[in-house]
């Protein structure tokens, strides 16, 4: 550390309006739900503002010349925030570091015009999204019937943040900056290795295809339904137990910060139970979402699976991982789309479809071969999405500190990144 300034006592809070010069907001013109092209101009989505970063691709272009107000134009190092949006996202803030020329404030996104005599825009952005001023925000925002919810400048000048001195906001603002690079140069690296994934999957399933006939996936694994929920069995032989949905089972992955349960008879278990190794195929959604899935890890004992997600369960001349790679690649992708049912809103599949589907069959031992490379790129993904999630919670946890006047051992640790 350079001195003992961050083992100061909590700071006070004062108004966020003693930082500020004005609040400026924009119009809403008509606009078509496209994003503006180049030479273009364009109106934000109260999307564009999200928690921490601006997404300038977040916008709607508008064709009019009338419409257009180059006063509300989006410069570099504006401080936005959004005054309306659902109750989770209402109030959130960035700063604009490089936007592309042309876009211009909507009513419903704010520019915060700072005083930088007083306060650096990049730590009023932080101290914003702090769990404390969110809570704030939550409190003071009045709801509307289409769920949306709505902050006044009266009362986000009266939003209380941390008086933190200026030299000591820079300080802060520095930290957090180091996060970002180090995370940024992981994410760029992640970002590289999804491209040669994809090459090395394509050329193995090609190879595949060109030596091995397709056969019916029938023939080689089993395929199941799963619980069918609504009218649950009560009294002794029953059991409740987690299930998977739709929403848990994602392209190449299975997510279960959420999961519900459902209740069953015993002797239904060994028909919906999953396993390690069986692999989940969605049964609807978007057309191009249909027999989306990923390979069950057994994370959770004893779990079962509902009616709308199929399990598919190889036997012995099948891999998992390997019939995963086919159902994910374009070819299989068509094959979902090309015997999906269309609705109004909603694309399906029906076990028969699943059963039906061509699947090449090279001998396990090439499957094993051909997986080797692109399991190898993948768990190199998993190790950067590992470093990624882990320096983000340091480095909220961190900020948190900082801006409490707590920088404890994790604060002063880092910052050695800016030292």
């Amino acid at each position: 550390m350079r001195d003992g300034s961050l083992l100061a006592r909590t700071p006070s809070r004062v108004a966020l309006g003693h930082y500020l010069r004005d609040i400026e907001t924009g119009k809403s013109p008509a606009a078509e739900n496209t994003p503006a092209g180049e030479g273009e101009w364009g109106v934000l989505k109260v999307s564009a503002v999200q928690e921490g970063r601006f997404q300038s691709a977040e916008n709607k272009v508008v064709r009019d010349a009338v419409n257009i107000r180059p006063q509300y134009e989006v410069l570099p190092g504006d401080l936005l925030m959004t005054r309306a949006n659902t109750e989770s996202l209402v109030g959130l803030a960035c700063v604009a570091e490089a936007p592309p020329r042309h876009l211009m404030l909507s009513d419903k996104t704010l520019r915060l015009v700072v005083n930088e005599d007083l306060a650096d825009p990049a730590f009023i952005a932080l101290a914003l999204l702090h769990p404390a001023t969110r809570s704030q925000v939550r409190g003071l925002a009045t709801g509307t019937s289409a769920g949306m919810k709505n902050i006044s400048q009266r009362q986000i000048r009266g939003l209380e943040i941390p008086e933190v001195s200026l030299s000591e906001q820079r300080r802060i603002v520095a930290v957090h900056a180091a996060f970002e690079r180090r995370i940024g140069a992981l994410e760029r690296s992640l970002d590289k290795l999804s491209p040669v994934a994809e090459a090395l999957a394509a050329v193995a399933l090609q190879q595949s295809q060109t030596d091995w006939g397709p056969v019916p996936l029938a023939d080689i694994a089993a395929v199941a339904a799963g619980v069918t929920l609504g009218s649950e069995p009560v009294g002794d032989g029953t059991v409740e137990l987690p299930y998977l949905r739709v929403a848990n089972v994602l392209d190449g992955r299975i997510d279960t910060t959420e999961t519900k349960t459902v209740r069953i008879l015993r002797s239904q278990y060994e028909r919906f139970a999953l396993r390690k190794g069986d692999l989940l195929l969605t049964e609807g959604g978007d057309l191009d979402k249909l027999g989306r899935g990923a390979v069950w890890d057994g994370r959770i004992d004893a779990c079962l699976h509902q009616n709308h997600v199929f399990r598919v369960r190889c036997g012995e001349q099948m891999t998992p991982d390997f019939l995963a790679l086919y159902t994910s690649s374009p070819e299989g992708r068509a094959y979902f789309q090309s015997v999906g049912k269309q609705t109004t809103n909603l694309a399906s599949i029906n076990s028969t479809q699943v059963k039906q589907m061509p699947v090449p069959v090279p001998p396990v031992a090439e499957q094993v071969r051909l997986l080797g490379p692109i399991h190898a790129v993948r768990l190199r993904a998993a190790a950067l999405e590992h470093q990624i999630r882990k320096l983000r919670t340091v480095q909220q946890g961190v900020v948190e500190d900082l801006l409490n006047g707590r920088p404890g051992a994790s604060a002063q640790r880092a910052e050695l990144l800016v030292s």
